[in-house]
């Protein structure tokens, strides 16, 4: 298979990350307990392999209680595999000068490409002032910050992702902010395809959902003026690239618009294409 796909929200989870109590109901969907051994990258690259993936943007992960999945460990990986991936950096909103300079060692001197904030773990919505430096710092670097929107597969609070009145009011004040809002934002996908159509530089990608499950006021928007607006992610492991997208042809894309979903966009936001500065 041609690994032409480009997944911008994935993870290679170690045993703390996937053991998490608040992971608990996504092993339930899963069908797994507890994980006993770490999972081997072998098994993330075959997976990525599966489904047609040649590029993952792979996470590190940072909530309240310190980080899940670290910088170093993202970036391990990135050494290892070059060819297959780029890294999303994850900081602490709780030390903004620490989190600003640890952001700027990421992007300047490791080849990190974007900053992500889960704002279900912070309880916080994206609009709390302990976001805004970091966004300041993200347009100062060009480079992305990949929110969560919609509501929360963990049982923690949903209200943080909502797309209206947080995204967009992030928008008004940070309109030059390049912004990756993953998960669709079911189930107010129609407030998250209106935002991303308001502003230029709103973008949506579909982690956490198979192609059969992409509501069709979604699909409408890939078909048309959405067409360079929405990017292909998976939230793996919780979802493997082949379940996301065995569905895809039924979505009848043109190969214009599939391309600019799969791997196009993606390019074109993360600047794949290019060198780190």
């Amino acid at each position: 298979m041609e690994k032409t796909t480009i997944d911008v929200w994935m993870q290679h989870p170690n045993l703390k990350f996937i053991n998490h109590d608040m992971f608990a109901s996504l092993r339930r969907w899963m069908g797994i307990n507890e994980v006993k051994d770490p999972i081997p990258v072998k098994t993330t690259l075959d997976m990525m392999d599966q489904g047609g993936v040649g590029i993952g943007l792979i996470s590190a992960w940072h909530g309240p209680q310190g980080p899940l999945i670290t910088n170093e460990e993202v970036k391990a990986l990135m050494d290892d595999y070059p060819d297959r991936f780029y890294g999303i950096a994850s900081v602490n909103l709780f030390k903004p000068m620490e989190a600003i300079r640890e952001l700027r060692r990421c992007v300047k001197d490791q080849g990190f490409r974007g900053l992500r904030i889960v704002q279900w773990l912070w309880n916080l919505p994206a609009t709390d002032r302990r976001y805004y430096p970091l966004f300041a710092e993200c347009v100062e670097l060009d480079v992305p910050i990949c929110l969560q929107v919609g509501h929360t597969g963990p049982l923690c609070p949903s209200e943080p992702g909502r797309p209206i009145p947080y995204i967009d009011e992030v928008a008004i004040d940070f309109p030059e902010l390049k912004m990756v809002c993953g998960h669709i934002g079911y189930p107010w996908t129609q407030e998250m395809i209106a935002v991303a159509t308001k502003h230029e530089n709103v973008v949506i990608d579909t982690s956490a959902y198979a192609a059969n499950r992409f509501p069709e006021e979604l699909v409408r928007f890939m078909k048309g003026n959405g067409r360079k607006k929405v990017l292909f992610g998976t939230n793996f492991p919780m979802i493997t690239p082949r379940q996301c997208l065995e569905s895809l042809d039924d979505l009848e894309l043109s190969e214009d618009q599939k391309a600019l979903f799969l791997h196009e966009n993606a390019k074109r936001i993360f600047k794949l294409d290019s060198t780190p500065s």
